[in-house]
């Protein structure tokens, strides 16, 4: 039996709260707890953003191929990528997710979201740490 036979032995639990935190930063309320909302001025830092994670998260994703998997453990016949974005940060995808998130926060002027993407960084932290010491 391999690892990838174990339950949750490719990191499904941590995709399954990634979801969660991903629908969180998007659906949670800009008034939660009567939060004050961002100021308006932060829309077009949003955008410029949004825009350069999505272009951080192609270029990330490109040079993956065959090795792309949504899973923290990579997959038994992985090869190390290290170029492209990968020769600029080490976990260029969570840099753009983490992007992403942080420019709907800011899209949507949401305080709480903005939080959350700030909790989103922490996990993919713990995330990060987990594939690195192959756990």
């Amino acid at each position: 039996m391999t690892r990838n036979d174990l339950p949750n032995g490719r990191g499904e639990a941590w995709v399954a709260a990634q979801a969660i935190l991903l629908a969180a930063i998007v659906l949670t309320p800009p008034n939660l707890f009567g939060m004050p909302r961002l100021p308006d001025w932060l829309r077009l830092p949003g955008l410029l953003l949004g825009f350069t994670g999505g272009a951080f998260g192609l270029m990330a994703i490109r040079p993956l191929g065959s090795n792309l998997t949504a899973f923290p453990r990579p997959k038994d016949d992985a090869t190390l990528v290290d170029s492209g974005a990968y020769s600029i940060v080490r976990h260029p995808i969570y840099s753009s997710l983490l992007m992403a998130c942080t420019a709907v926060s800011l899209l949507r002027i949401s305080l709480p979201s903005l939080v959350l993407s700030l909790i989103l960084g922490f996990f993919f932290e713990q995330n990060a740490r987990r594939e690195e010491c192959g756990a």
